[in-house]
């Protein structure tokens, strides 16, 4: 059995058993049980009523946090030649097209976010086995395949990320920093739990958010009220 850190055990004892917070709650108590010596991430599960493996129950989206993820997210467009410039004033970190395409084949993949164009498509299709189980594939509904890679680009910077359930019902995401002042994570988690709430698939029965768990890197996990959220607003 793992031993407990005394920091661990300082968190743990400012953690009410089988309290549900407060999502402002929960937001400052983030503070205190957060022993990092770096800028740690601010993480969010929430547990859905859905069963993945249904079709009809898959949720997945795009999010756009109010005040970022506080994180440089680096971002490589793969678009055609006539693209390139307009991508690099947008903002992204790397940008071509075979050169990266080779060098993905090779196994690079240190990058975060992969933009690209409907007509660059076809010359991915290859990389998938790569890129997929990363979560780097392109996809039209997440907004990284678009003529407009430039917009793309500038929202995923700003702090656009996209989501899917796993296959346990859950929803794993990060959405901020624990140095954000408190309001900012409240306003960063509403954003992306009402995101949630609006994708509920019709086939999903029972009770749909069925836990939220606030932590940061290596905190313990915060537990917090559903029935709080409308009053957080």
């Amino acid at each position: 059995m793992t031993k407990l850190t005394k920091n661990r055990k300082l968190a743990l004892s400012k953690i009410e058993p089988e309290k549900l917070y407060k999502l402002h709650e929960a937001a400052e108590l983030l503070k205190e049980i957060t022993y990092t010596k770096f800028d740690a991430s601010v993480d969010i599960d929430i547990r859905l009523g859905v069963d993945p493996r249904k079709a009809n129950q898959m949720v997945r989206g795009v999010v756009t946090l109010p005040h970022g993820t506080g994180k440089n997210v680096r971002v490589l467009a793969l678009v055609a030649p006539e693209k390139e410039e307009a991508a690099r004033q947008a903002g992204a970190d790397y940008v071509g097209l075979d050169e990266y395409i080779e060098k993905i084949k090779a196994g690079w993949t240190d990058v975060d976010v992969i933009i690209t164009m409907p007509t660059v498509m076809p010359k991915l299709g290859p990389l998938g086995r790569i890129l997929g189980p990363r979560g780097l594939m392109p996809n039209p509904k997440s907004g990284t395949v678009t003529m407009d890679v430039e917009k793309a680009i500038k929202e995923v910077k700003q702090g656009k990320i996209d989501f899917k359930v796993d296959k346990f019902g859950i929803v794993h995401s990060s959405i901020g920093k624990i140095s954000f002042e408190p309001n900012k994570i409240v306003d960063n988690a509403l954003e992306f739990i009402n995101t949630i709430i609006k994708l509920k698939p019709t086939a999903a029965k029972g009770t749909y958010i069925k836990s939220i768990y606030l932590s940061t890197t290596m905190s313990p996990g915060i537990a917090i009220d559903p029935k709080s959220l409308s009053a957080s607003n």
